[in-house]
């Protein structure tokens, strides 16, 4: 039995990295899992693993930029399984390593279409079906706070999504559902790649935490999850909770 059986849950960027952390984490609980991304393929060999574990597990494309197939996405889900539960924003896509003067108009609307308004079509999509006990979680960023160089326009996408988790959960919890965000630090495709030619730099940020190692997309990122959309966090609404080994520390 887990914490989260027959929970239906929708986990954007699910087919690698810490999508697919916390996708895992929320079917070990035993919720039933839309596996939501671009990659067919990754992301049927991540739905297919999950299923292999016993979990309900089902890919689902979308592009995240495009609000109709944002809504259709939730729909087929509703259609499979009945419900939304619980939602997961983690997809986002963007550049990086440049200066601020140099961002460029398609550098900015890629990271804002894929993060703060990915995120706002999907909460809305889902809003009429997590009424009454939903969980909703949205991915923020400790670089809002760090401001490394090269990350503007992803700084300010992720502080926006910031800003809606606390303006959803303000107005959302009289109908039942908690909206929290979580800030982890892990190194996924994409931040490995940008890490490929700076190891000292990686080593530089690390050996600043608290605890001085990367973070594990399933085992730290997904159980935080598993924790902020199960029973144990119902009263735990409009929070930001680090998952950074002590990266950072917010008030």
């Amino acid at each position: 039995m887990g914490v989260l059986d027959e929970k239906v849950a929708i986990v954007t960027g699910a087919a690698r990295g810490v999508g697919e952390g916390i996708a895992t984490a929320l079917a070990k609980e035993g919720a039933r899992v839309a596996v939501v991304d671009r990659d067919a393929i990754t992301a049927e060999e991540t739905a297919a693993r999950l299923r292999g574990w016993g979990a309900e597990a089902h890919y689902f494309h979308c592009d995240i930029r495009v609000t109709a197939e944002v809504d259709a996405c939730v729909a087929q889900v509703v259609e499979r399984w009945g419900t939304v539960d619980i939602l997961v924003n983690n997809a986002v896509a963007t550049s990086a390593g440049m200066a601020v003067q140099d961002i460029t108009d398609e550098d900015f609307d890629l990271v804002w279409q894929t993060g703060p308004r990915a995120t706002l079509a999907f909460m809305r999509a889902c809003y009429p079906h997590l009424r009454g006990g939903g969980r909703v979680v949205n991915l923020r960023s400790g670089s809002e706070f760090q401001t490394l160089f090269g990350y503007g326009h992803y700084i300010a996408a992720k502080s926006a999504i910031g800003g809606l988790t606390r303006a959803a959960a303000r107005e959302w919890g009289r109908d039942g559902i908690t909206v929290n965000a979580v800030c982890p630090f892990v190194l996924s495709p994409a931040s490995e790649a940008f890490f490929a030619d700076k190891p000292q730099q990686l080593e530089r940020i690390i050996s600043g935490f608290s605890i001085p190692r990367t973070g594990d997309a399933e085992a730290d990122v997904g159980r935080a999850v598993v924790y902020l959309v199960g029973p144990d966090a119902g009263y735990v609404t409009g929070m930001t909770l680090s998952v950074d080994g002590g990266a950072v520390f917010t008030a």
